[in-house]
């Protein structure tokens, strides 16, 4: 059974599980996306965000990404602080340039304060060395937000990538899987209301 067919085989038995709710008022607020990614653009769009975001909408997750969710005339910050408090879980691809971005740094500190659940990838990068620096273009008050938001990300298991030795199709399988776990979890427990 290639990769694929066992990520369509373990979505298809509990996808179920996953969408079913409690009482019809949770369907009617389920949310508009399922995950988040969260991903430096010019290191990971054409290559695992773009994967990714294709494999999980094959196994009829639905991701949260950039370049395919949002349309010319969305307000950037809005339509993406809006996706990231909307969605269940975030995944954090952190790459050598994510620390340089000001938008990564962003959605990562608003999934942490917000305490959704972060998947973290780390491609190419060590988690050591992941540190948001003072260039200038942010406060220092922002620098130590997203700072911590970086240091909290550290201390949660993640999925480790090399692409130049890697497996593209395992990292897909492993990220698949620990969404698709992540996601059951979360439906235990969303929405708690009545």
């Amino acid at each position: 059974m290639s990769a694929v067919q066992r990520s369509l085989a373990i979505s298809k038995s509990l996808l179920p599980s996953i969408v079913r709710y409690k009482t019809p008022v949770q369907a009617i607020h389920r949310p508009s996306y399922d995950v988040f990614i969260n991903h430096r653009r010019v290191d990971t769009r054409r290559t695992v965000a773009g994967l990714l975001h294709d494999y999980l909408t094959r196994l009829d997750i639905h991701p949260f990404l950039d370049s395919r969710s949002m349309h010319p005339g969305d307000n950037l910050f809005d339509k993406i602080d809006s996706a990231i408090l909307d969605c269940r879980i975030g995944v954090a691809l952190f790459s050598p340039s994510y620390c340089d971005s000001y938008f990564c740094l962003h959605e990562l500190a608003l999934m942490m304060e917000t305490k959704k659940k972060v998947i973290p990838i780390f491609c190419d990068v060590k988690p050591s060395q992941l540190r948001a620096l003072n260039n200038g273009t942010c406060s220092g008050e922002e620098t130590e937000r997203f700072n911590s938001a970086i240091e909290e990300a550290k201390n949660i298991v993640g999925i480790t990538f090399d692409s130049s030795i890697g497996d593209w199709s395992e990292l897909l399988r492993d990220a698949s899987e620990a969404i698709i776990k992540s996601l059951m979890e979360a439906n235990q427990d969303w929405p708690n209301e009545n």
